[in-house]
């Protein structure tokens, strides 16, 4: 990994310790450039390094066999990527990939459980986050279950727009549709339909939303009620 150098805090959850506990941790950070398409786990690897994201998104998927898999969970600046390291787990249950690139705090395990057992602040904020991360992914398994492939898409549309605060995506076909757990057919269907009503703009894999609003409407209440938790 890179060379360990002071940073300055972005993370929102970091953001929300003490100032001394900020301080304890500076020295294991380094700052590292995440593409877009990196993989930070596979599932069933072992947790090496934790992440804390800046500006970047991860997804976390569930592996059905070598070919197909669906997210269940999407982390940006909120969160923690590496949580069951929190729980004395070092292994990964998911396959963490990067879904919009930008930087993160990467920190050795061996650091991080090392701070993590001195720190009551830290136990608090990361206990609270992962809380937050079991009910998105709870949710996320019954909206695949329950709702059609266009409310699920706006669904994921605007939990990505609030993680980078941006409305534009360069996003393909393909990578949606693994995201989803569907059929390329179903993502261009599912697309097709919001840029009928004028929700979106698709063209060669980029994304823009039009009207935030008419896509909130649209997207299935899953969205409102992960969104509604977070906020609290």
């Amino acid at each position: 990994m890179p060379g360990r150098k002071k940073v300055a805090i972005s993370n929102r959850l970091l953001a929300a310790l003490p100032q001394k506990s900020q301080k304890d941790l500076r020295p294991y950070f380094t700052t590292v450039a995440l593409e877009f398409g990196d993989v930070l786990y596979e599932a069933g690897d072992q947790i090496r390094h934790v992440y804390f994201p800046e500006d970047c998104l991860v997804s976390l998927l569930t592996t059905v066999d070598a070919n197909r898999a669906a997210e269940v969970g999407l982390v940006g600046n909120e969160g923690m990527i590496g949580v069951p390291v929190a729980l004395g787990i070092d292994v990964s249950p998911f396959l963490a990939v990067v879904q919009g690139a930008g930087t993160a705090l990467c920190m050795k395990t061996a650091d991080f459980r090392r701070e993590f057992r001195k720190s009551a602040a830290l136990q608090s904020v990361l206990f609270r986050f992962t809380h937050l991360l079991m009910i998105q992914v709870a949710q996320t398994a019954a909206c695949n279950r329950f709702h059609v492939v266009t409310q699920r898409l706006a669904r994921w549309l605007l939990m990505t727009r609030d993680r980078v605060h941006a409305n534009e995506f360069v996003l393909t076909q393909e990578f949606l549709a693994r995201m989803l757990g569907v059929r390329r057919v179903g993502v261009t269907e599912a697309a097709s339909a919001l840029q009928r009503l004028k929700l979106i703009s698709y063209t060669r894999g980029n994304i823009t939303i039009i009207d935030p609003r008419g896509l909130e409407a649209t997207a299935c209440g899953c969205y409102e009620t992960v969104n509604a938790l977070y906020a609290k």
